[in-house]
């Protein structure tokens, strides 16, 4: 493009030299050589593709005319204007009008920057270390035929200074990726084994309550039952009032050993987590209920009710469950439908139903409504209680802010 004397060229890149000294990351090293690269070869529009490691991908880093190559995550190569250069394919390459040149124009081509830009005379050399192709340095400018052949000796002289810069801060830069990666999966495996010796002391923990209890609890009292079954077996007659009180006492040792096993047992909001406990619910509900009432629960929070706190969600599961409870026992419904959404930073939870119910909050409530306030007034929820936006029915509606503190957990 302009014709200077080799000294003039030769401070030039010194200076780059110089200014790239100290420098440790991309953008960073593009602002502060691009003055002196203008000086060598005068452009509108400079930006460097480096390619990542698995040479399927590429960023671009510009200077001057800010475009969306530079905006954009790393690209695949197959859609890159210049793949033949990034590729190998080509040792550079030059146009006068790249706007109409169907090198830079092919299908699946992120080109739009060219014209948008109107970028009419481009200039693209590879950078290399090593031999390999690590990426490349494109000079652009509006003017048509503005770049020669002698530019393209002055862009890879550039591209010669560049390249050890680029390809070092790339090789720190995956060194630093890889480091956090063995650190979270160092963290991820050391939290696996924390959480396998609680879960390994909380079960040693449980076994050792279990056996009190059936210890101090069932066995006792089978005790006394055995002992007073041996004295009846020494008695000539056994009559069904002497039976009566055995089989009330067996009756209550089988209540409590239900209770033991229960307690034992990990809830379904323990493993699954509240949408699976709330299906659960209903389903067994809808089933026991004998009624023919249809069902369903949405999850609309992508994720955000399992982050919930365990006493929030647990109280939410039993407001959802009382208010279930109501629309069987009190709405004759024929469909029930729980959906949880996200909206303004707050979760909703909603529970409707086509039923007879009355639509409308009172001012007191029985004692099922009162239980549902008090335990989202815990949770610092709003509580509502209306007729059902779809139509006829009822309506409950909680609506709570994401990121609640633990609060005391509900029985």
């Amino acid at each position: 493009m302009l014709d200077k004397p080799s000294s003039t060229l030769f401070h030039h890149y010194m200076g780059i030299s110089r200014l790239l000294a100290g420098q440790l990351e991309f953008n960073a090293i593009i602002q502060a050589v691009a003055t002196e690269i203008s000086h060598i070869i005068p452009h509108d529009h400079m930006d460097v593709c480096i390619k990542q490691l698995d040479d399927k991908y590429h960023i671009a880093y510009e200077s001057g005319l800010a475009s969306a190559w530079s905006r954009q995550p790393p690209a695949l190569l197959t859609g890159s204007p210049i793949r033949s250069v990034l590729s190998g394919e080509v040792d550079y390459l030059l146009s006068g009008d790249a706007c109409a040149d169907p090198r830079f124009h092919f299908d699946g081509a992120f080109s739009s920057p060219i014209h948008e830009l109107d970028l009419h005379s481009r200039l693209h050399v590879p950078m290399k270390v090593h031999g390999d192709i690590i990426g490349a340095l494109s000079c652009s400018c509006h003017q048509s035929n503005a770049y020669t052949t002698e530019d393209v000796a002055n862009a890879r002289a550039v591209a010669d200074l560049l390249a050890p810069y680029f390809y070092a801060i790339r090789a720190a830069e995956q060194a630093k990726r890889s480091a956090i990666e063995e650190a979270q999966a160092n963290a991820r495996e050391e939290g696996l084994r924390l959480g396998a010796l609680q879960l390994t002391e909380a079960l040693e923990a449980e076994r050792q309550r279990i056996g009190m209890d059936l210890h101090d609890q069932t066995l006792a009292d089978l005790t006394r039952l055995v002992r007073r079954i041996e004295r009846m077996s020494r008695s000539t007659e056994v009559s069904g009032e002497m039976l009566e009180p055995v089989m009330r006492s067996l009756q209550q040792c089988m209540q409590d050993l239900r209770g033991i096993i229960e307690e034992a047992k990990p809830s379904i909001l323990q493993l699954f987590g509240l949408v699976q406990a709330i299906e659960t619910y209903l389903d067994r509900s809808v089933r026991d209920s004998g009624l023919a009432i249809d069902w369903s629960v949405s999850d609309m929070t992508t994720g955000l009710v399992d982050a919930l706190d365990k006493s929030v969600a647990v109280s939410l599961l039993r407001i959802v469950q009382e208010a279930v409870n109501n629309a069987i026992r009190h709405a004759q419904p024929t469909m029930i439908e729980v959906v949880l959404s996200e909206a303004h930073g707050e979760l909703l939870v909603m529970v409707s139903d086509d039923g007879c119910g009355c639509g409308e909050e009172t001012s007191g409530g029985g004692l099922g409504i009162g239980n549902m306030k008090t335990r989202a007034r815990l949770i610092s929820a709003r509580f509502h209680l209306g007729p059902n936006p779809q139509g006829a029915g009822t309506c409950v509606t909680l609506t709570l802010p994401t990121g609640l503190s633990d609060k005391p957990e509900e029985a």
